[in-house]
């Protein structure tokens, strides 16, 4: 059956019960030897790559990853967090409680600056780095200003290179509303180059011939005096978090977010990019989600077309973590997904960007962040960069995985002499829930990885207690 076929909620059943399949003799055959090329990362000696962790911290863990990977303890949390329960004070309380000291813990660095900062300094310890994500309410552009601010200045307070990025969202300094409105305007104006949008600045190509339009189905009245103003006043805001950013040489990046708002987040991102990236030093990232269909065509646009202009640029390259919803969008105007039809498809596309990246890098253009939890492309994109002759620590490549999650692969790149980095995400508990349930519905597809860690912390846990390591 053509998968395309298939209902959203039918396909997110599907996928669940795909990725619900995976074994502990699945996951053993992954950790068999390798070739050769593929030896650069080792995952096989876990006594060296959890050396780092505390016996407390990896029963923790491994406790946490377990919960987190089934699927019908993440579908029950999931329904409590959404219900009606939780309005109700004495259960929201109790609940929020059991959710820090069990899924918070783990996946986030603290709900204030001073716990955000001692996580970033035992990752430090242990020869990783953080990348700093603040968490955010979307109805207050300016008080996230600040937010961001304060945490670009939080970051000098710790140890030197300890802190590799800044995450922020556009969607958290300009309205929503507003993103979507550019949006339209800029697919109109793509679909038909004589429409006007006098507000626009210089910036990069941001659609190819295969990028989703169907978000814009009629032509879309230009932006009220109200709008544009709002539109300047965003524009504003970023420009003074890049100026920040340049100031305390903390480079900022973006994320990438629905199909719907992302043109309005790649014009903010490449005319800020165009801007403040000099000097051969990027300092506004980019992201690209490399199971979009349109992907690799718009990544090689955006980087020839900043050469060009002597920009360098920095991407942070992805798969992606709106499937399900993407889909939904597409089905319900009549469209096909813009994702890829497979699960390969979206591999073969995401190391066909990671090659193109790492030969640009070799050539002294760009910079990259493979944010990877898939081993194969982890360990893939390492063979190719030693194959070019990329230096160890060299300051253009990191590799990054999110905070409790692939903790192996991040090891392990870390002990082949690589940056690595670990996404965290900090702010009160109810602030971050967002976050926290997205990563319970987005990633089911992470499970494999997931249970390649826990069969490697069990491992090292029955080592100790054998030998009687305990610390």
């Amino acid at each position: 059956m053509d998968r395309r076929l298939l209902p959203a909620t039918t396909l997110r059943l599907f996928n669940r019960r795909f990725n619900s399949t995976v074994s502990t003799a699945t996951v053993l055959q992954t950790l068999k030897p390798e070739p050769a090329a593929f030896t650069i990362v080792n995952l096989d000696d876990h006594r060296k790559l959890f050396a780092s962790v505390s016996t407390s911290k990896l029963l923790r863990s491994s406790i946490n990853l377990g919960l987190a990977s089934n699927e019908t303890f993440v579908d029950f949390g999931m329904w409590v967090m959404n219900s009606r329960l939780m309005e109700t004070s004495l259960v929201r309380d109790v609940i929020l409680k059991t959710v820090k000291h069990t899924m918070f813990e783990h996946f986030c660095a603290g709900e204030t600056t001073e716990e955000a900062g001692e996580c970033v300094r035992k990752i430090h310890d242990a020869g990783l780095r953080g990348m700093l994500v603040y968490a955010v309410d979307n109805t207050g552009c300016d008080r996230n200003l600040e937010g961001f601010l304060r945490c670009v200045e939080f970051s000098k307070s710790l140890p030197p290179s300890s802190v590799s990025f800044l995450i922020a969202k556009i969607t958290a300094i300009c309205p929503i509303g507003l993103l979507r409105r550019v949006s339209d305007l800029m697919r109109w104006q793509y679909k038909d180059p004589s429409f006007n949008l006098p507000w626009k600045l210089h910036t990069l190509p941001i659609f190819s011939t295969s990028s989703p339009l169907y978000h814009t189905l009629q032509k879309p009245p230009p932006l009220t005096p109200e709008e544009e103003l709002d539109l300047e006043l965003a524009h504003r805001r970023l420009q003074k978090l890049c100026q920040k950013c340049v100031q305390e040489s903390v480079p900022l990046l973006i994320d990438a977010e629905y199909t719907s708002l992302q043109p309005a987040i790649d014009y903010f991102t490449y005319s800020s990019a165009i801007k403040h990236n000099q000097d051969g030093n990027p300092i506004v990232y980019g992201t690209v989600q490399a199971y979009l269909k349109d992907a690799k065509e718009r990544l090689f646009m955006a980087s020839k077309a900043a050469e060009k202009l002597g920009v360098p640029m920095g991407f942070k390259l992805v798969r992606g973590a709106y499937m399900s919803s993407e889909t939904e969008s597409a089905s319900s105007l009549g469209y096909d997904s813009p994702i890829h039809n497979s699960i390969d498809e979206t591999h073969a596309c995401y190391n066909d960007c990671a090659g193109f990246l790492l030969k640009r890098i070799a050539n002294g253009n760009d910079a990259v962040v493979f944010a990877t939890h898939n081993i194969d492309s982890g360990k893939l994109a390492a063979c190719r960069a030693r194959n070019l002759g990329i230096q160890k620590g060299n300051r253009r490549l990191e590799f990054a995985q999110l905070y409790g999650m692939s903790e192996a692969l991040s090891f392990g790149l870390r002990n082949a002499g690589f940056q690595v980095s670990k996404y965290l995400p900090y702010g009160p508990v109810d602030m971050v829930m967002p976050y926290l349930l997205r990563r319970a519905e987005e990633n089911r597809g992470l499970l494999s990885t997931s249970n390649i860690d826990r069969v490697l912390m069990w491992k090292e846990l029955k080592r100790r207690i054998k030998s009687l390591e305990f610390d």
